[in-house]
């Protein structure tokens, strides 16, 4: 199996809370890195955000995930951390930090309505998303 680098992806939000689509930044890394059959990891190296793969036809999805994480995870809980971000911490522990998808004749496979969504938790910030594509 042989691994190309690690690319950074550069992510700034804008909002505490947001969904931000980067399928096109990952595809484009998977095409670059010429890899054709094998795995492309996403990993986010934060402890208030996160990765999913969800739906990208509807912008609807992405509002109805973050209300319904707000629903399972309320902000109003009477935390003990300091910092004031537990929910961010909660938040990105469900979703995850990473995605690995399967990458096939150069391209990631990907359902229909997929696409790679960057979770920021406990923002605005700049933030970074580090992509691996490995041949195999």
């Amino acid at each position: 199996m042989s691994a190309k680098k690690i690319t950074t992806i550069s992510v700034k939000s804008s909002r505490k809370d947001q969904i931000v689509d980067i399928t096109g930044e990952v595809s484009d890394i998977v095409r670059q890195s010429g890899v054709t059959s094998g795995v492309c990891i996403v990993y986010v190296p934060h402890t208030t955000a996160g990765v999913t793969i969800n739906e990208n036809a509807d912008p609807d999805v992405k509002s109805d995930f973050l209300m319904g994480l707000s629903e399972i995870v309320p902000s109003n809980l009477g935390y003990s951390h300091a910092e004031g971000n537990s929910p961010a911490h909660i938040k990105a522990s469900l979703t995850g930090i990473s995605a690995n998808m399967m990458v096939d004749n150069g391209t990631l496979v990907l359902g229909t309505w997929q696409g790679i969504y960057f979770c920021e938790y406990d923002g605005p910030r700049s933030r970074k998303v580090h992509v691996k594509v490995i041949e195999g």
